[in-house]
């Protein structure tokens, strides 16, 4: 299965999830708009850290959704890939094989995008 395929698993997934637990559901939402809102870190910025802990948090579903965000936001593959070395530093052998998981989710998220 292609990363954009899992991605858009994933996403089918929350639809079902938050029929199930609106509120629950539009709580985490609202945290996470508030969290990545622009501030004294750019939203980009607040991306890319997400990136890097989903990564060492070893979070497939995560990682493509971040990578997704990252994308949209404008990151570069260069800067994806300063953020996954961070992440290898933090979380040693599992934060590699995750990272990449990672660069490869961007290389084909990111085509024609």
């Amino acid at each position: 299965m292609s990363f954009k395929e899992k991605f858009a698993e994933t996403r089918n997934n929350l639809r079902t999830l938050r029929k199930v637990i609106p509120e629950t559901f539009g709580g985490f939402v609202q945290m996470e708009q508030a969290a990545s809102a622009e501030g004294a870190l750019t939203h980009k910025e607040k991306e890319f850290i997400a990136l890097g802990i989903a990564v060492a948090l070893r979070c497939e579903d995560c990682i493509t959704s971040h990578v997704s965000a990252v994308i949209r936001a404008g990151g570069t593959r260069e800067e994806v890939s300063e953020v996954l070395g961070t992440a290898i530093q933090m979380s040693g052998g599992p934060g590699l094989m995750y990272s990449a998981k990672a660069i490869a989710a961007f290389d084909e998220m990111s085509e024609n995008s």
